[in-house]
């Protein structure tokens, strides 16, 4: 069963939300106005429909999932400033998946992703999760050093990976919320296997 709250926030300042289609120029206005995830990883500025198919987007098909959760972290004007992209039960019971955590550009170095991440991680960790895993791109030094520093430790790497304008390598993160080993984890997510 999905969780029926949002993380908490560990500012006062900020409230989670739930993204759904009411709040796409919302979303929209906050991918506008911080570019640069979408630079780096697609070679382009997002398109006016970014957050249209963020919100609406399919995951590939045939892979399992529970519940597609965007979550948005407002400031005291309603405007966002943080979002998170979270799936649970991906290709695996108890297999969460982070396909986004964007902090927006101003509020980078400023203490905030940590605290974001860590209330997002125990809320995950409280609904079930026993394991999590996100992709983050090769030579993208904040990302890695973030993900390292919060215990996701590499499975595989997917080179030449297409994206939109970009071919990147793709570095498969985990970490085991339940004191499982790799190999398990290899065991639940067949593709997170460096030979698949």
């Amino acid at each position: 069963m999905p969780p029926r709250t949002l993380p908490p926030s560990p500012l006062p300042d900020l409230h989670p939300i739930e993204l759904t289609p009411k709040c796409e120029a919302m979303l929209q206005r906050f991918f506008e106005a911080n570019p640069e995830y979408y630079e780096s990883y697609y070679g382009e500025p997002p398109s006016p429909g970014e957050a249209h198919e963020e919100i609406h987007g399919a995951l590939p098909p045939g892979w399992s999932f529970t519940k597609k959760w965007l979550i948005g972290y407002q400031d005291a004007t309603g405007e966002l400033v943080a979002m998170a992209h979270v799936v649970s039960d991906l290709l695996a019971p108890r297999v969460w998946h982070i396909g986004f955590f964007v902090i927006a550009t101003p509020r980078q170095g400023s203490g905030l992703a940590g605290p974001l991440y860590e209330a997002l991680e125990g809320w995950m960790r409280s609904h079930g999760a026993e394991w999590l895993r996100l992709g983050v791109v090769a030579g993208n030094t904040r990302g890695e050093r973030f993900w390292l520093k919060h215990g996701y430790l590499e499975t595989r790497t997917r080179t030449e990976v297409p994206y939109r304008k970009r071919t990147q390598t793709m570095r498969v993160m985990y970490k085991s919320l339940a004191g499982g080993t790799l190999e398990q984890y290899r065991l639940l997510v067949p593709r997170d296997r460096p030979e698949s």
